[in-house]
């Protein structure tokens, strides 16, 4: 029988398990409840060389040396867990989260969906979950300890919204645990328990890898603790849909609903990744796991410990896929690069005279092959840094310079109701979907959450968690492109808006 997968939909299900003592699973869609996603600054470029241990970690503790293989080129995976295992922890949450307003936390229809995420990152799927009473819930998943003084690496959805998080160590102590910060763009998260000497893992470098090496992943599925398993890495750099700032290292070690965080191991028992996601049509294992690089874990680690947030730079452009018959068209001999489809006004690319259609080729000098390589250069560069793009436009190559832009914070208010700013009236605080909230809402491209209304938006009725696909007819992909209508000083504005799945327009006065 063969499975058929949906384009450009591989569905993401990051491995946390949930439980409510309320009964079954309690969750509640991301995007029916605005949350606090803070990003700041990106300071230090992308690793290049093998991925060192914070500064810091403590100095008394040094990793051990890498594991000799047990034959030419078979990992000694007894040799790796047993040296490994004991830095390997659990996390468990626990918190208060709206329940949803169907049984078992899902819409009817929901249970088979592969796109069902499957971890506490997103709590619940109830239809305006806003409403409904709050109910206590707990949530597992792993980390992994990268210091002697009790830092730890997990994925950002594991803790997030979580009031209490406990880490459980391979000897059974627990401790309570701090969180120093998250990164919801990059799923990660830091912790921080009050101990000493610790074990702690040893960190590789990622860019070694190649399709076909062995991996091994410890964590703990389904709560079962410490538990191994082992595969190859299937692909690297695999960009995928929403998760635009990290090139995920593909593999197919088995991985599940509670490995979230934990560590991939390369043949050497060096972590050269956090195991974040799988593909699956049924909540669990098919042979698909992503994981983040270590390298741009702890790139946002670092700026996570010295000012509690990460953030990430923006150029301001929607880009999609070339195929050979865009290429073609395009005077392209083969369809290598990121194809410009949008350019937000008042950004980065737009200063720098980025157009649509341009076809972006090259950033410093680096080849862009496919338009996720893009995303995740310019993602995990910092904000005010300056890049050289190589770009195709009218069968001609061009060097364009960029400065780019602060990847806004989610939720930023495009437009309170009493602000002076031309637009103000509007009453609307805007954000781009996400990944998950993108799948839920069924929008393929486009659109904005809305995470506040007040002012003259609320009164026309429109609601947090309606999604704003238009603007008097133009299609709205950031907040800038509502505030360039805006700047006009319209008297009225029509909002195309989606809500429980229906397209309504909504007329909204703002004289």
């Amino acid at each position: 029988m063969t499975l058929k997968l949906k384009p450009l939909a591989a569905t993401l299900i990051a491995g946390g398990v949930l439980a409510s003592t309320a009964g079954a699973f309690s969750l509640r869609p991301a995007w029916f409840k605005g949350e606090d996603r803070k990003v700041a600054a990106a300071t230090v470029a992308p690793s290049t060389t093998a991925a060192a241990p914070s500064t810091t970690a403590a100095a008394a503790v040094v990793p051990a040396a890498p594991v000799p293989m047990a034959a030419p080129n078979v990992p000694n995976y007894r040799a790796i867990v047993k040296q490994a295992g004991p830095a390997v922890v659990g996390v468990t949450v626990e918190g208060m989260q709206k329940a949803s307003a169907e049984e078992g936390g899902m819409p009817p229809g929901m249970e088979n969906d592969p796109f069902f995420q499957f971890f506490h990152g997103i709590p619940g799927f109830g239809q305006r979950g806003r409403d409904a009473p709050a109910v206590p819930f707990r949530g597992l998943g792993s980390g992994f300890i990268i210091s002697a003084d009790g830092q730890i690496l997990t994925n950002a959805h594991v803790v997030r919204g979580a009031k209490d998080v406990t880490v459980k160590l391979s000897d059974r102590r627990e401790f309570t645990a701090k969180v120093l910060g998250l990164d919801p763009a990059t799923d990660i998260a830091v912790l921080k328990i009050d101990a000493k000497d610790l074990p702690v893992v040893r960190l590789g470098n990622p860019q070694q890898l190649e399709v076909g090496d062995p991996v091994l992943a410890i964590g703990s599925p389904f709560g079962l603790e410490q538990t191994a398993t082992q595969g190859i890495v299937s692909a690297k750099g695999r960009s995928l849909p929403g998760d635009a700032v990290v090139p995920f290292i593909q593999t197919d070690a088995a991985v599940n609903p509670g490995n979230s965080g934990g560590p991939l191991f390369d043949g050497s028992g060096s972590v050269v990744g956090i195991n974040a996601q799988i593909y699956s049509q049924s909540g669990g294992y098919m042979g698909l796991s992503f994981a983040i690089p270590i390298d741009v874990a702890l790139k946002v680690k670092d700026q996570i410990v010295k000012t509690g947030k990460a953030s990430h730079a923006r150029l301001g452009v929607t880009v999609q896929e070339l195929n050979q018959s865009l290429a073609q068209s395009f005077g392209l001999p083969k369809p290598d690069g990121a194809l410009v489809a949008n350019v937000a006004p008042r950004s980065a690319a737009a200063a720098a005279g980025l157009k649509t259609g341009d076809v972006i080729t090259e950033v410093n000098g680096q080849p862009i092959g496919r338009s996720g390589e893009l995303s995740s250069i310019i993602g995990m560069s910092a904000p005010g840094e300056k890049v050289k793009l190589k770009v195709w436009r009218d069968h001609a190559w061009r060097d364009i310079d960029a400065k780019l832009g602060t990847a806004e914070e989610p939720g930023k208010p495009i437009a309170d109701a009493d602000s002076a700013a031309p637009g103000g009236q509007l009453g609307l605080a805007l954000r781009a979907l996400t990944r998950e909230e993108r799948q839920l809402a069924k929008v393929d491209q486009g659109g904005l959450l809305v995470e506040r209304a007040a002012g003259a938006a609320a009164r026309a009725g429109i609601e947090p968690g309606d999604v704003l696909l238009a603007i008097n007819g133009k299609p709205v992909q950031s907040p800038e492109e509502v505030r360039g209508v805006l700047q006009g000083k319209p008297k009225s504005v029509a909002l195309l808006v989606q809500r429980d799945g229906e397209k309504i327009f909504v007329p909204v006065n703002l004289g």
